[in-house]
């Protein structure tokens, strides 16, 4: 039992200070599309910020009896808190930047239940229309700032990397923050809090105020991954697909950084993109980088794509290891030649409407035991859609790993099943490997038994 909790009751930060009695009823009663639960597992997470966690499963069962219920009153709304995690205050007021994602978790998770889903302005089953969908979500959360030049550079990378990758994430963040660049990353710990904290010095430093560090998650890990306590702007997307198309379509380049299982997967999302025909010869500059100690990791990250998706994947990206200003230098050319092709093609510079994302890439993937087993793990495709298939398995291992639906079906049912060729599941199966020996599945401190076994 957790005693050290609070009762509370907020008011309303930014929009959302007044609601429809029939939105009232969706969050209060679970039976009404089921946002209470919703609503309390990411609400429970923004209130987590900070904690040393990475198990959905385990955030929910230390506090058991937290619940937030909307308070209707006269002049709009307020947010009612019981056993709450008593971190979120200080002398008994709630930490700013807490409430304001506490209410952005509010926003997102009614504006796609209100005007998303079901809404035919938007079909779902179209790669337009998911787009679209993106989009909408996007401009209701205020993040799209359409009058700047581009320069939003997005980081990916693991919560649990060692203290080194860590501190060269902030010196990568420090030095993309003094060429004036904005950040944007998953918005949890580790390598997605350090290109954020480096970038607030680098913008201190040249007087840049207003800075955005742009946090996107979704339900399904945001209990895994609390956003970090510098994100400033935060996006609850439904579902992971829609999350990874979110990223590509705001950020102006990206930057990888040492990780995990879940940045294989975003690498494989975008690599399986730019491999498409469809965009061909679109300027999107991708770096991966780290210090000297990760060259190896690198190494490994570069061998499998080289085997499963072959020489045109591996020229879609640059490796610099252990030069973080050569990072910046390096994508600061390239958001130039982003700007200059969009110019010419009159596209916007706050979303990239161009890209073409295929509609394998949208489809939201269940990792079931049944469709884990099922997917098409073989050479006899193009790159691009062995891509979407690869980006599939390693998104179940997440989902296995931390999500508490995914942990709760490997405990019923034991390890998700691969199959494929052995050409294929033999580099994974060494990758994966790899991960685990260096500790990259969960935080130090935290044994790791596996979620996936691959059957040759």
């Amino acid at each position: 039992m957790n005693d050290n909790l609070v009762d509370a009751v907020i008011s309303p930060k930014g929009s959302l200070s007044v609601l429809s009695r029939a939105e009232v009823g969706k969050l209060l009663d679970a039976s009404q599309g089921g946002l209470h639960r919703l609503l309390r597992s990411c609400a429970l997470a923004v209130l987590n910020s900070g904690a040393a966690m990475d198990d959905g499963r385990e955030l929910l069962e230390r506090y058991p009896d937290f619940d937030i219920r909307i308070v209707q009153e006269e002049r709009g709304i307020k947010l009612e808190l019981k056993r709450a995690p008593a971190d979120a205050f200080v002398d008994g007021r709630m930490i700013q930047g807490m409430r304001e994602h506490l209410f952005a978790v509010l926003r997102d998770i009614l504006y796609v239940s209100e005007q998303i889903v079901g809404n035919p302005s938007f079909d779902l089953s179209t790669s337009e229309g998911v787009t679209d969908a993106v989009f909408h979500i996007l401009r209701n959360a205020g993040v799209l700032r359409t009058t700047m030049h581009p320069h939003l550079v997005v980081c990916w990378g693991g919560h649990s990397i060692s203290r080194e990758e860590y501190d060269y994430s902030k010196v990568v963040g420090y030095q993309l923050g003094l060429r004036g660049m904005d950040i944007g990353t998953g918005c949890g710990p580790g390598a997605m809090k350090g290109p954020m904290k480096g970038a607030t010095i680098g913008h201190a430093k040249q007087r840049i105020t207003g800075g955005q560090y742009l946090g996107i998650t979704e339900p399904g890990i945001i209990a895994a991954e609390a956003p970090n306590p510098i994100v400033n702007q935060l996006v609850i997307l439904p579902d992971i697909e829609k999350r990874l198309e979110a990223f590509v379509r705001v950020a102006h380049g990206i930057v990888v950084l040492p990780g995990g299982v879940g940045t294989a997967e975003e690498i494989l999302y975008l690599l399986g993109i730019l491999l498409h025909p469809d965009n061909a010869g679109m300027p999107f500059p991708l770096i991966f980088t780290g210090p000297a100690s990760a060259k190896d990791y690198f190494a490994q990250i570069d061998d499998f794509i080289g085997v499963t998706l072959g020489a045109p994947a591996r020229r879609l990206y640059r490796l610099i290891i252990d030069d973080p200003a050569q990072v910046a230098r390096e994508m600061q050319t390239g958001i130039e030649r982003v700007r200059q092709f969009r110019r010419e093609r009159d596209d916007a510079y706050y979303f990239n409407w161009l890209l073409h994302i295929d509609r394998e890439f949208q489809r939201p993937f269940v990792p079931s035991h049944e469709n884990m087993a099922a997917l098409d793990l073989h050479r006899d495709q193009p790159p691009h859609r062995l891509a979407a298939q690869l980006r599939r398995a390693f998104s179940g291992v997440v989902a296995g790993n931390v999500k508490d639906e995914g942990i709760r079906a490997v405990e019923a049912r034991g390890p998700f099943q691969l199959h494929g060729d052995a050409g294929i599941l033999e580099p994974m199966d060494r990758l994966l490997a790899a991960f685990v020996a260096q500790n990259r599945m969960k935080l130090p401190g935290k044994t790791y038994e596996p979620c996936y076994r691959i059957v040759r």
